[in-house]
């Protein structure tokens, strides 16, 4: 038979509202007790019932993690890391997917904030209107949004933008394409701002089609849209579109890069072994996760905001545009293949 509070109690000669307290609010014990009780409920294997304590406290040690689409390999290292922070900080993570849908995504907030001590708010879709008057009913941080008055950590989307439309013009092209994101996203706004200057102060013209499924169908379906551009490169809003959008280019006939050059942005695993392997701007999902709990169980409540930075890393998928300046008196193709060996 398991061991009870009340067997710990017995075992180390105190009450068993002594033994809660040493064991969930460990500063209201002193330390020799604490010790005792400790000791004791090691040597019983004793283990506290979760239910009976959170009805103690107030506190369920349980976190809710709410992603916009858990089945998008950039959410897996975030989750995975932040289970990790958490467990180790004694909490358990609820994880919920929203496909999405700012609609399910209020649903699940609701639902979740009756069972969870805080939430994670992962790349949420809803308006920040509705996340704030959602935060009255239970600690939130967000991630990869900035809300007024609320926790936050932020990738650094606009700098990442900022590298890539560098890159691209300064390998020749003037022609660019943005294929944005879902219209909810405030990453996909804060690329959209910084790359759209970045490219008219660098004498380019940049094209923003969208909004668009963020997904491999998503880019696939804005192939044919994106060859009426003209434009001879193409960022998008993440690696998934831009994987569709390279396959999709491919069966109409398209070279990557020599037709068109194309970069994204999150460093999925699966667009570094796709040939071509995929430029793209690097977010650090896993410090995001972690970081995200530390800010939701700091002792004096969720505050500040954390700005994470972002890495180009250029690979075979982008080469040199119509306007490179030569190299070395090297002929067009070989300049090409000189930038798919970047």
């Amino acid at each position: 038979m398991a061991a009870t509070i009340r067997d710990v109690a017995q075992a180390s000669g105190v009450h068993p509202s002594t033994v809660s307290r040493a064991l969930s609010a460990p500063g209201m014990v002193n330390e020799v007790t604490r010790g005792r009780v400790l000791a004791a409920a090691e040597a019983l294997g004793y283990r506290p019932n979760r239910t009976a304590r959170a009805l103690i406290t107030g506190r369920t040690q349980n976190i809710g993690l709410i992603v916009a689409d858990i089945a998008n390999p950039f959410f897996p290292p975030l989750i995975k890391a932040a289970e990790h922070r958490a467990r180790v900080l004694n909490h358990h993570l609820f994880i919920a997917d929203t496909d999405e849908d700012p609609v399910v995504e209020e649903e699940v907030v609701q639902t979740l904030s009756q069972q969870v001590d805080g939430l994670l708010l992962c790349s949420p879709r809803m308006s920040n209107a509705r996340i704030t008057a959602l935060r009255n009913h239970v600690p939130m941080v967000v991630v990869n949004r900035a809300v007024p008055g609320l926790a936050s950590v932020l990738t650094d989307a606009a700098g990442g933008a900022r590298q890539g439309v560098d890159h691209l013009t300064g390998l020749g092209h003037r022609e660019l394409t943005y294929l944005a994101g879902p219209r909810g996203s405030w990453t996909n706004r804060e690329i959209t701002r910084a790359a759209t200057a970045r490219a008219q102060a660098a004498g380019a013209r940049l094209t923003v089609l969208g909004p668009n499924a963020p997904s491999e169908e998503g880019g696939s379906a804005a192939a044919e849209q994106v060859l009426a551009t003209g434009a001879t490169a193409v960022i998008a809003y993440n690696d998934l579109m831009a994987i569709g959008l390279m396959e999709a280019l491919t069966a109409l006939g398209k070279e990557i890069p020599d037709d068109l050059s194309i970069a994204g942005f999150d460093d999925i695993a699966v667009g570094r072994r796709i040939r071509p392997s995929l430029t793209t701007v690097a977010s650090p999902s896993d410090v995001a996760g972690q970081a995200a709990v530390d800010l939701l169980l700091q002792a004096d409540g969720p505050d500040g905001r954390l700005r994470l930075e972002t890495t180009l890393l250029c690979r075979e998928s982008t080469s040199d545009g119509p306007f490179a300046s030569a190299r070395r008196g090297q002929t067009q193709p070989a300049r090409r293949a000189a930038g798919r060996r970047r």
